[in-house]
Parts: structure tokens; C-alpha cells; sequence
């Protein structure tokens, strides 16, 4: 009769779903976590004979470059937008609902993943469940009206994209036991709690790191993340020159990141670090750059004041860093028993925790960790797809 893994994967050739992912700016990207999940899900699902379309936001293209069509057995489609702050998410949110919504009413969609909350303000458009054959999905990867980087309207606009994700999926996935709280009170309504997965990585000797940014083993403290508001780096960098005044350790902070929709708060960023022989910052990373950051970092740094599940995060710790961590639920949910937090926003305990952590000389990378792998995330992705029950 065969395992019940072995069954399921038999049913899930013979009935491929047809699933559509929203919300994502582009993939394949690091851009931020939502386009990490999205890639390793769709990836993973169109490798077990799922059918699989991205939605992601036309961008311009280099001279001679043509768009991207397909990656990793996932088809992809450009929607318009306008790329500028004010405009780009909201614009592609609609263009994006409309397109899925005329291709789902041919039957070319079992299921419609919105990601984010921001993508969910024109759910409205959709047909209402008894009058579609399709199922919507939503994953909320934070409270986004919370975001530091967003005005007053564009917090209004995420919050209406909240209630009417509350009101119009029929299934809502959450990446916090905090964030399921708080949908339960708020709104009495019942979500799923899928965190974030990860893979265990090989570490990598500093070469490239060195070679451009001058870092060897355990010579730095690594914040990696977007630079934005809700990120902490307003704690993390007068923490940082205190610590360096008060012990004159000689290692360095690396502040590696891009902004997203902050181009002041980046600005302002890098003119608090503007001078400092003790900062460097790298700029977005990827490949090679990024696995050796991690591999080579004596503690790892994330202040934040708001988070969903950070992949930043659970990255660290799947390479062993030691991590010092605001204390938010949604980070202390995840660390480990080598991992140390601070009061949120307080930049006194914050340097406090910096300095005892120097003083402890503490053993990276040795408690390699992974609450949760990316296949397990999809196959629980999968059955909460193919679940059946009205709304709840």
C-alpha cells in the first residue's frame, strides 16, 4: 500500500493544483523575506508536479536584457507599476488582483496566494467564496501598517488591506504565534501558524570579505537587514560608538543592507556613519558575499522594533552566529539558548549587552541550528491548500 509520504506524493502528481503567488516584488530576488519564501515555496511546489505563476513588478530591464519568462519550473508574469515610493505597491496590487482575478475565472487557478498585507487591499475585486472554484490564501509577514517607513495615508491603506484580508480569504497564515494572537483578538478570527523554514548552509573562510572590506573571523558585528525604520539601526549605531569609546575594542560593525522605501532614513543612516573607521557598510549583498558575512562574524546584530518572522535571523542562526536580539515576540520565538536580548528601543541596555558579549570572547558557529526546513514549510503550505471548510 506504500507510506502515507508515499501516497500523498502520488496524489499530488496526479492532481497538480494551479497555484498563483501575489505580493512579492520579483523573483528570483533577496530583496526582503517575502521574496525569499516565495521563491523557495513555488520552487519546491512546482518541483512536485504543482503548476506554478508569479506575479512579480515589471521593472525596468539593462539594454539587451529580455524578461524573465520562466525559473525553476515556475512561469512568470510582469505586472505594470509605477516604481516609485508612493505609488509602487499600491498600483501593482491592483493590476496584479486584476489579472488573477480574469485568469482564475477561466479556470486557470486552484489558488490565489496573496503575500503581505499590502497586496490584500483590492480582495474586494475578487468574486466572494460561493461564487469562485478557487481558494485565496493569505500570509501575513507582519503587521505592515506598523512599518516605520510608511505615512499616515499609506498606514490607513494596510490597515483597510488587513480587514479585508480578515474578511475575504479563506485561509490565513501567520509567521508569529504573536501576530496569530493578535488577529484572534482583534478580529475573532482563526489563522494558521506556518513559521518561516530554512537550510542548513557550509560555511565559508573569509576571502572575498577580506579582500574587499578588509574583515577576517570574528573581527566584526554583523547587522544584516533592510535599512529601514523599524530595523533598529537608530539604536544600533550610537550603542556601537559608545561600546568603541568605553572599550576600545578593535572590532568593527558592518552594516550590511539596502533601503526599501527609505531613501531619508538610509541618508540619514549613512551620515550617522559617515567618519566612523569602525563602520563599514557593504550595501545589499548576495552570493558569496552575503554566506561569508555569516560565516565569519563574530556576533550577529538585529534591533528591530517590528518584525514578522525575520529571515535575516534565522539565516544567523542556521550558520551558528550568536545573536543579540530586541525583545520582540516575534525574535525571541526564534533564538536560541546561545542568544542574547535587550529591552526594544533601549540604547543603554543595548550597548550593556554589546560590551558583556566582547568581554565573553563567546564560540561562534558551532550550534548550527534550523527550527524548521523549507520542505516541511511547503508540504504544511500544501495541506492548508488542499483543506477543505468554509470560511472562518
Amino acid at each position: 500500500m506504500g507510506t502515507a509520504r508515499g501516497r500523498a506524493n502520488r496524489y499530488k502528481e496526479e492532481n497538480p493544483m494551479k497555484i498563483a503567488m501575489i505580493g512579492q516584488k520579483t523573483v528570483p530576488s533577496r530583496e526582503g523575506g517575502v521574496e525569499i519564501v516565495v521563491e523557495e515555496l513555488s520552487t519546491r511546489m512546482a518541483a512536485q508536479g504543482h503548476e506554478l505563476t508569479l506575479f512579480n513588478r515589471k521593472r525596468k530591464h539593462a539594454k539587451g536584457e529580455q524578461p524573465l519568462k520562466e525559473y525553476k519550473g515556475c512561469k512568470i508574469k510582469e505586472i505594470f507599476t509605477i516604481n516609485k515610493k508612493a505609488f509602487d505597491a499600491i498600483i501593482y496590487a491592483f493590476f496584479a488582483t486584476l489579472k488573477v482575478r480574469k485568469m482564475a475565472k477561466k479556470g486557470e487557478f486552484d489558488v490565489l496566494h496573496f503575500h503581505a498585507e499590502g497586496p490584500c487591499y483590492f480582495l474586494n475585486l475578487l468574486p466572494r467564496r460561493n461564487k469562485r472554484k478557487y481558494k485565496i490564501v493569505v500570509t501575513v509577514h507582519g503587521l505592515d501598517w506598523q512599518r516605520g517607513k510608511w505615512g499616515g495615508f499609506a498606514s490607513k491603506v494596510l490597515r483597510t488591506a488587513e480587514k479585508r484580508a480578515v474578511k475575504y480569504a479563506d485561509e490565513i497564515i501567520v509567521l508569529s504565534k504573536n501576530n496569530q494572537k493578535y488577529f484572534f483578538d482583534k478580529y475573532h478570527r482563526e489563522t494558521t501558524y506556518i513559521p518561516n523554514g530554512i537550510e542548513l548552509p557550509t560555511l565559508k573562510p573569509a576571502d572575498f570579505i577580506t579582500e574587499r572590506w578588509g574583515l577576517t573571523p570574528n573581527s566584526y558585528v554583523l547587522f544584516l537587514a533592510r535599512i529601514v525604520p523599524e530595523k533598529g539601526l537608530q539604536y544600533l549605531i550610537p550603542a556601537w560608538k559608545k561600546v568603541v569609546e568605553q572599550t576600545g575594542t578593535d572590532k568593527k560593525l558592518v552594516i550590511a543592507g539596502g533601503p526599501s522605501h527609505s531613501d531619508d532614513y538610509y541618508e540619514e543612516i549613512k551620515f550617522m556613519c559617515e567618519g566612523d573607521p569602525t563602520i563599514v557598510m557593504t550595501g545589499f549583498v548576495k552570493g558569496v558575499a552575503l554566506e561569508e558575512l555569516y560565516s565569519n562574524a563574530y556576533l550577529y546584530v538585529l534591533p528591530s522594533d517590528i518584525e514578522g518572522m525575520p529571515m535575516s535571523l534565522l539565516e544567523a542562526l542556521s550558520y551558528g552566529n550568536v545573536c543579540l536580539v530586541s525583545d520582540i515576540p516575534e525574535n525571541t520565538e526564534v533564538i536560541n539558548e546561545d542568544c542574547f536580548v535587550f529591552e526594544r528601543g533601549n540604547i543603554d541596555r543595548l550597548r550593556h549587552q554589546i560590551k558583556k558579549i566582547i568581554r565573553l570572547q563567546v564560540q561562534t558557529h558551532e550550534n548550527m541550528s534550523m527550527p524548521h526546513s523549507w520542505d516541511e514549510v511547503t508540504e504544511k503550505t500544501l495541506q492548508l491548500y488542499e483543506r477543505d471548510g468554509k470560511m472562518q
